[in-house]
């Protein structure tokens, strides 16, 4: 069966075709705290995305059907979608009447954020200021952020069991 595990992506941009791949985040609920594994630029390759999901019986997403599963196609060259069952959470929160983003979604949730001023267009800038200028606090911040997606798409999922 496996364990499950919760994907979130940062990219360039939102065109799968001209963009690329910044971040793969992915927290591992095997255990408690949850392993959280991401690979940045050049460690994003299928080789180490497929590593890290091994021992995964079911990815969880938002958004997911339609922009991350799609994107690491399209970079990759890996279906997820086909070598994992795919919940996409965005779809459980339309069935709840929660509507908008993880964000807008998590505010309605009462789920809090420790970078509640980080969003996905302040992270394309976070990643081209460490391309740029070597900044690691950019990086920093961004992979703060993209732990903070991952590790709240578990929350997500936990509020949603009680809608």
């Amino acid at each position: 069966m496996g364990c499950d595990a919760y994907l979130d992506i940062e990219t360039t941009g939102l065109s799968r075709r001209l963009s690329g791949l910044t971040v793969v985040g992915v927290a591992l609920a095997d255990e408690a705290p949850y392993h959280v594994f991401q690979l940045v630029g050049d460690e994003i390759t299928a080789q180490n995305l497929l590593g890290i999901l091994r021992p995964v019986g079911c990815i969880y997403t938002y958004n997911g059907r339609r922009f991350d599963l799609p994107f690491i196609r399209a970079k990759l060259g890996l279906d997820l979608a086909r070598q994992f069952r795919h919940v996409d959470l965005m779809y459980d929160c339309w069935r709840n009447r929660l509507k908008g983003g993880l964000k807008a979604v998590e505010r309605q949730l009462g789920i809090a954020r420790q970078l509640p001023h980080v969003d996905g267009y302040m992270a394309v800038q976070l990643w081209w200021e460490y391309v740029n200028t070597g900044n690691p606090d950019a990086l920093d911040t961004l992979l703060a952020y993209n732990r903070e997606d991952v590790l709240n798409l578990h929350t997500l999922r936990e509020r949603l069991i009680g809608c």
